[in-house]
């Protein structure tokens, strides 16, 4: 089976609320830094040779999948290097991939992280009450029990027909017949997450999101498949767990080939494509031009307070956690010089709960407190500084007011 191009809203309910992928035609900086951390072998980054530490592209298309074996939703994404950030945007005609306003509002979706009775091949699945009171068909409780049998698609347009019933003590809705035999298909186990969906015209639908470790960055007991620091610094990059036979991690579908080739390309200003699994745990490394400009163009410093967003496991709801950057630097050698992915040191008001992330990107976060912007010139003395790393007229402030490592 091949990899299943999906309707955005499905993919966008699977992905997660806090996803961004941009539109045809918009302009977007590209982190081969922030590529490598998917990859599937411990990749140093130094292997990458002379590569640029970012490259502002244009996206020429995006294809919005589903992996064939794990239902894992991923995006395929084209892009042509610009030669200046300044190119006018193009405006994207008809359907050409990318997630709009209106792909968001289509779906209501509801995930659930399975427990051991969820994954349980011989039992069934509890079912929220808002799952299924907003999601399902609605029961005829005169009946004794309520039950009905309910047809939902997976990603890839196979029907599971599931029987909802509301039973027990105290009374509880239960998907019975039919979980057992998706649980084994789609090789679920406790940890997983089932997101039931319901499209404008009633239709159910059902994704997963695989158990995967929380995004680290800039700590060498980093959770993540690479570690920057320890690579520039010398240390040892770890792997990610690998199990035999079927492959549970989203990261592990990128080749240290595939990163190469993208790299390489976007440095000699040729057109490059790039997959982006949302579920790896780790964040984009092709974003929004404006997020970029945008973020850099606060003067990061010490102590200042911040705030960033966070998706919970469920994906029932996103939560703000607050902290305080220690230090902004960007690195002054190796093949990243001069790149602000994860230039800020962090410290968190609830170091538990985020305790490997220690590194991050500008764009990540909310500046609180007000401080100094710069405001980015075109023809300013940081053009010269930057057109060593650059392709054509690219002005940008990532070094202004930066200490230096």
């Amino acid at each position: 089976m091949s990899n299943h191009e999906i309707d955005p809203s499905i993919w966008k309910a699977c992905a997660g609320h806090l996803v961004q992928i941009p539109t045809v035609g918009s302009r977007v900086y590209y982190f081969p830094q922030g590529h490598a951390e998917h990859c599937v072998e411990p990749y140093r980054l130094r292997n990458l040779g002379l590569v640029k530490p970012y490259v502002p592209a244009r996206i020429d298309s995006v294809k919005l999948l589903a992996d064939s074996k794990t239902d894992e939703v991923f995006a395929k994404i084209s892009l042509q290097p610009i030669e200046s950030i300044y190119e006018t945007e193009h405006k994207n005609v008809g359907n050409g991939g990318g997630i709009g306003e209106e792909a968001k509002k289509r779906v209501v979706s509801f995930a659930k992280v399975l427990t051991a009775s969820d994954a349980n091949n011989g039992g069934g699945f509890s079912v929220p009450r808002f799952c299924a009171e907003s999601i399902f068909p609605g029961l005829n409780f005169e009946e004794d029990p309520p039950v009905q049998t309910i047809a939902v698609r997976d990603v890839h347009g196979a029907v599971w027909q599931f029987r909802h019933i509301y039973r027990g003590t105290p009374r509880r809705h239960l998907l019975t017949t039919g979980w057992s035999k998706f649980v084994n298909g789609k090789k679920l186990v406790a940890g997983d997450s089932a997101v039931f969906m319901r499209n404008g015209e009633g239709e159910l639908f059902v994704g997963i999101k695989r158990a995967e470790r929380k995004f680290g960055g800039g700590g060498c007991n980093s959770s993540t498949s690479t570690c920057w620091e320890c690579d520039q610094f010398g240390g040892k990059l770890e792997e990610c767990d690998k199990e035999e036979g079927f492959s549970r991690g989203s990261s592990r579908r990128i080749s240290g080939q595939s990163l190469l080739e993208a790299a390489e390309n976007a440095t000699a200003g040729r057109g490059f494509e790039v997959l982006f699994y949302p579920n790896a745990g780790l964040p984009e490394f092709v974003v929004r031009a404006e997020v970029v400009e945008s973020s850099l163009s606060v003067s990061w410093q010490a102590r200042m307070r911040f705030k960033m967003a966070m998706e919970s496991e469920d994906a029932s709801r996103v939560s703000w956690f607050h902290g305080a950057v220690s230090s902004a630097t960007v690195p002054d050698h190796g093949p990243f010089r001069g790149s602000p992915w994860r230039m800020l040191q962090v410290t968190w008001d609830e170091p538990a709960v985020l305790q490997n992330v220690k590194r991050v990107s500008p764009g990540k976060l909310s500046w609180l407190k007000h401080h100094r912007r710069i405001t980015l010139q075109r023809d300013s003395e940081f053009l010269t500084t930057m057109s060593y790393y650059l392709m054509g007229r690219v002005s940008h402030c990532f070094l202004l007011n930066l200490q230096i490592q």
